[in-house]
This record gives C-alpha cells, structure tokens and sequence, in this order.
C-alpha cells in the first residue's frame, strides 16, 4: 500500500509532494534518526517538527501527522534517549484530548512501541498517560456538552486499555502507576481545579474498579482517603462564632421548630441553607470535599452491586484505622465508613464497631483509644442501621470494660491518669442518651440494660459524673429517669429534675475535652446519601407532649426494633413514614447535637484555670454542637 503526502504550505514538512510506501516511509524515519546522530540534521528536526505542531491542523497535516508516528512505531528502534531528546519530548508532551481518534489510536501504538521495546521509556509512557486523567484547561468550561462528553468518554477509554496493555507487556508497570498516580494528585492547599480533581479521583476509582484492580486498587482507595483527609484539614471551624453554634442551631431544635408544622419546617430549611453558606458556601475545600465524597458514595454503591464492597471494604478500614481515626479534626471523611457501613450493615458495619471497640479495648496509644470509643458512640448512635439488639451487646462490652476497670482502681478523681476510663464511661452515656428510649421497649434488651453495672460504675470514687461532659451527663439522666432503670438519688434536685452536682461548670472538676464524629454532616451532596440511614436527635429527643406511656410487655416490639436498627415509631406511636421521614427531619433541621463546643471548655477554663484536663481529642465542632 502506498501513502500519497500532499503537504500544505503552512506545515511543517520533511518534504514536498512525495509517495512513500509504508516500508519505505519507516526505513525514512529510520535513515532520519541515523543520520541526526551522525550530525545530519534537517531530515530528523523537519520530523520533530511534524510531531510538535500543535495548532489547528487541517485533514493533509493529519494525515502527515498520522503517517510519521506510524513509521516512528516501527522505527523505534531507532530511537535514542540521549541523541533524541527533542523528539522524545515531543511524543511525550502530546496531549490525547487535543486529538482526533485517528492521531489518538497512531499515538498509543507509538507508545506502546516504546514501552515494549525498552524498559527505559516505561515511566515516561505512564507518566504521559496519567497526564491525560484530565483534560487541558480549556475544555473544562466544555464538559458539559454532548460532544465534550464523548471526547471524554473517547480518551479516558484510550488511556485506561493502554495502561492494561503496558501491564500485560511490563510486569512490574503496575508499581511505577501508582507512583506516578500520587506524583501528580493534586496537594491542597493550592488552588486546585475542582474539575480536574473530581476527574482525577474518577480515573483513580475507574482503576481501582477495573482490570487492574486487583494490582493497584489497593493503592488507589487509600491514596483517596489520603487526599480527603488533606482537604478535610483545610476547612476552617475555628472563625465560626460561638453563637452560631450554641444559640441559633441549638434554639432553632429546641424552641421554635421543635414539633412546629410544615412550612416551619420549610423556613427552618432555609435557616439550615443559609448557615450553610455562610460559612461553607464560600470554602472552596468544603465545596471539593463535597464533590469527591459524592464520587466515592457512587463507587462504594456500584461496588455493592456488584458484589465487591467486602473486599472494598477491608483496605477501607485499614486505611480509616491508620489516617482518620489518630488524627482527631476529620470533619466529613470519616462518612465513607459510614455510608458504606449502611450499604452492607451485616459484615461491614458489625466489622465496623469491632475494630473500634477492638482499638478501645486493646490498644495502648491512649488518644487513639480515646478516638476509637467516641467513633463507636457517634457510630451506634447515629447508625439507624445498627439494631438495638447489636447497640446492646455493644453497651455491655464497654460496660464490662469500665467495670473491671473501676475493681482495679482505689483513688478519686484523675482525669489526666483516667482519661481512656472517662472516655468509656461518656461513650456509654452518649450511647444510651440516643438508644435507650428505644431498647426499653424490647423486653429481654431492657432486662439486659437492668443487668449491666452501669450504677456502680457511674457511683465509683472515680466519678466519672463530674468529669463527663455535663450536657450529657443530664440528658443521661432525663432519659433514665423516664426509662426508671437505674435511680440516683444523690443527684435527685428539689423540683425533680436530675443532672450532675457540678454540671453547671462545663466538664465539673475536670472538663474531659471529647468529640463525636458522626454529628450530622453539612456537606449538600453528601448529606443526601447520608439522611436516609441516620438517626437525628429529634427523632429519639421526648418531649412532654409525646410522653405517652408504651407497652413494653408487647413482644411484637421486639421485632420491630430488634433487626432493623431504629424503628419508624415515635414516642406518641405515629409512624416517621407517614411524615415523610427521608427528607423532613433534614428539612426542618431537626439535627440536634448534645456534642459540646471546644470554646465553651475554653471559657470555662478561662474561668476556672484549676479545672483544666489536657487531651490531645477536640470536642466535636459540628455546627448543631451545643
């Protein structure tokens, strides 16, 4: 077969109005490359030329185009590292969007050619290649349109089975990808591209999914929690005023929203949507955490569909294990676990809790066992997922916990040589300030509830009461009281109520400074894979015009509370579904948190200096924190 090569004026050209074969155009380029080496240029720079021209080109420059990165793939050979330079920069600064399918399919032939040919041009063949994760700057402001889409489409295909060829050709490929993949994600805080880091992470998770997943998804999944969590730390709650947290949020729950009719809870909406983008409308790290999140919650789905989210799963927690849990100020990635617990709560979520409560119990770092029981009350509390049966068997290990650790103990308070032991006893009372109300109306788990030591542990000379934070020490006890499992009369006040004796100074003796990760998350998009599985404060919060008394001998409670987490019931009997629950308690808000903020601990040390308890673990700085 033979090539006709009309050049235009306007192109570069090796030369004019000349009929190559496709043997003889090789051995051309071949001689070209020869001679370049010897000193004899023209031939050889008239090729580089051809190769690095990168305007507009017309269907003659196309097809010149085409023709020489055919002859260079078989005259790769040829090619010299040293000598060559120019027109190896050339090849590998060619960009694939720029590019018709036919210069595309001529270029990824080249590539690999090289990449088979010597292992000396495998990192530049991927490190080309994982350049074309995502487009030039130009067509970002076109992917929404049709024809961009498929151009998208086109590439990305073209990039993702010239990755599988190299690693079918190259063994050990699949190890120079990952390195040059993290090489090149992008490092906050620059000013990151938020379409070019939601493209980047897709290609990541496209890889983890697909046929090289079993040699690089491991590598992909943790360099993505990675990255989240360096966004995670660049958004700022510290400039968010304190009033914003304790006055507007926690009135909006418990004043003038609480049990209000719709189009209350249509303005309460609003109020939510403008906190919302007054403080994180404006944060572009919020905005791009948000996106990926979004990305990562449709993979963890797909994956379930199809089977993989144990195996998925798995890296996940070693990766949660080792990045989220020690660090103490992830704000919204630590819901990857979650939304992809409530995928699969049988294995993933159960698997969930054990390692937390594993890390409580076992471990020897004293923050991270810290971390790891605020995760699991958060995590229990929140989970509507998580049956009551489990949150019971959880409760009676972190009982246990406590008690044996009380029996070992003779001193008083020490919150600084205690913290672990307060940290657990908080974690019980967080938990059951959430679940109580619903385990009681299961017999055997109220029966169990009345078994666990919690009484004696809550009356030891430790007294985790006036250490724990006091906002949950009360509503532990409003909700015992109503419950009438456990009585303290010593905490008993004249008109009835009951709260910790020091529970008016933040923390009593000792503020124990503690967070609950799994407050409700304010990321827009991400909430709304979120919502359907949590449980809000208000939808277990009693109040005095639903406290009608239940029928806790009926053992048909039983199975409704007991596999299915959180019943659609509340305290007056009418069922959540006919108040359209999966997005009306979102809508009115209905979001309370008893989490504390960390100024009001700094205002009450201010205040009383001799109280103060050191710990590396902040308190939770969820915007419905009191």
């Amino acid at each position: 077969m033979r090539v006709e090569l009309a050049v235009s004026h306007n192109t570069p050209k090796m030369e004019e109005d000349i009929n190559l074969s496709d043997s003889e155009l090789v051995f051309h380029v071949r001689n070209a490359l020869k001679l370049s080496i010897q000193g004899e240029c023209d031939s050889y720079n008239q090729l580089v030329e051809v190769i690095r021209h990168n305007q507009k080109l017309g269907p003659e420059e196309v097809a010149l185009l085409v023709t020489c990165l055919k002859a260079l793939s078989g005259a790769v050979s040829c090619i010299n590292l040293v000598h060559h330079e120019n027109l190896i920069n050339a090849i590998f600064g060619m960009c694939l969007w720029n590019y018709r399918t036919d210069v595309m399919d001529a270029l990824v032939e080249l590539i690999l050619s090289l990449a088979a040919s010597s292992g000396k041009y495998v990192n530049l063949c991927l490190d080309m290649l994982v350049g074309n994760f995502v487009p030039p700057p130009y067509f970002n402001t076109m992917l929404n349109e049709p024809r961009a889409l498929t151009r998208k489409s086109q590439v990305l295909d073209c990039v993702h089975s010239t990755l599988k060829d190299i690693a079918d050709m190259v063994p050990l490929s699949p190890m120079i990808l990952e390195e040059k993949i993290t090489e090149r994600m992008p490092k906050p805080p620059m000013n990151l591209d938020p379409v070019a880091m939601v493209m980047y992470v897709e290609n990541m998770l496209r890889l983890e999914n697909g046929d090289l997943g079993p040699l690089v998804g491991r590598m992909m999944l943790v360099a993505i929690v990675d990255f989240l969590v360096s966004l995670d730390e660049q958004i700022p709650w510290d400039d968010i005023p304190e009033d914003d947290f304790t006055k507007g949020i926690f009135d909006m729950e418990l004043g003038e929203f609480e049990g209000v009719g719709d189009d209350v809870e249509h303005d309460s909406d609003e109020m939510k949507e403008s906190w919302i983008q007054k403080y994180l409308g404006g944060n572009k790290f919020a905005m791009k955490l948000d996106n990926l999140l979004v990305l990562i919650f449709d993979h963890l789905k797909l994956c379930c569909e199809s089977g993989r989210l144990t195996q998925v799963f798995e890296i996940l927690l070693q990766s949660f294990q080792k990045t989220v849990l020690p660090i103490y100020k992830s704000r919204f990635t630590q819901f990857v676990m979650f939304y992809a617990c409530s995928l699969d709560p049988e294995n993933c979520g159960k698997k969930f809790a054990t390692m937390l409560l594993d890390v409580f119990m076992n471990t020897v770092h004293p923050e991270n066992r810290m971390s790891a029981v605020a995760y699991l009350a958060s995590y229990l509390s929140r989970a509507k997922f998580v049956s009551a049966s489990s949150v019971a068997t959880m409760l009676g290990s972190l009982v246990d916990w406590c008690s044996d650790y009380c029996k070992n103990q003779d001193g008083g308070i020490n919150p600084k040589v205690h913290k672990v032991f307060y940290a657990g006893c908080q974690a019980i009372m967080y938990v059951l300030c959430f679940r109580m109300r619903s385990m009681v109306l299961i017999p055997r788990l109220k029966l169990q509830l009345q078994l666990l030591n919690i009484g004696e542990i809550l009356r030891h000379p430790l007294s985790p009461l006036k250490v724990c934070l006091p906002l949950i020490v009360e509503e532990f006890f409003h909700v015992v009281s109503e419950a009438q499992l456990f009585t303290f009369p010593e905490m008993q006040k004249a008109d009835g109520s009951l709260e910790s004796e020091l529970s008016r100074a933040f923390g009593g003796v000792e503020g124990l400074d503690m967070f609950f990760p799994f407050d409700p998350c304010l990321l827009k998009k991400s909430d709304s894979f979120i919502r359907p599985n949590y449980v809000y404060w208000s939808m277990v919060k009693s109040t005095p015009d639903d406290d009608e008394e239940e029928d806790d001998s009926d053992d048909d409670v039983d199975e409704a509370w007991g596999d299915e987490g959180i019943d659609m019931v509340d305290r007056g009997g009418r069922s959540f579904e006919n108040h359209a629950f999966d997005d009306g308690f979102d809508r009115s808000f209905d979001a309370m948190s008893i989490t504390p903020k960390e100024s009001l601990l700094h205002k009450f040390v201010a205040k009383h200096s001799r109280m103060q308890m050191p710990s590396k673990i902040r308190p939770s700085t969820s915007p419905e924190s009191l």
